[in-house]
């Protein structure tokens, strides 16, 4: 993923309503959700629900695959791994092991920011 690729995404996730929208589909792994189930899930009315799926869709972050007349959202896991490598790329000048997240099973954490 390059520059105008993440912000595009970065983009779409930073309004609220489509951040819970994508969590809602990474949760939902590799079967997606249809709308309804979204929407239900949300507490959103149709027609925004669609407006949001649209931008997250144009951002390369979601497919969305007819089933005969209903439609199956899933998250694009590809392009969300591809988001997070161009976030931590070069980190730490490509020492990673310094600013890799802290696993559930490691005590490590990461340093103090310098004020």
């Amino acid at each position: 993923m390059e520059l105008n690729d993440a912000s595009a995404a970065l983009s779409a996730l930073g309004h609220v309503t489509r951040l819970s929208i994508f969590r809602q589909l990474v949760e939902a792994g590799p079967d997606g959700r249809t709308p309804g189930q979204i929407a239900e899930a949300l507490s959103l009315p149709g027609a925004t629900l669609s407006f949001h799926l649209k931008e997250l869709a144009a951002a390369g972050l979601i497919d969305g695959e007819a089933h005969g007349r209903n439609i199956s959202y899933r998250a694009d896991f590809d392009a969300m791994n591809g988001l997070l490598e161009f976030l931590t790329r070069n980190c730490c000048g490509g020492d990673t092991g310094r600013c890799a997240p802290a696993t559930p099973t490691s005590n490590r954490r990461a340093p103090a920011r310098k004020a």
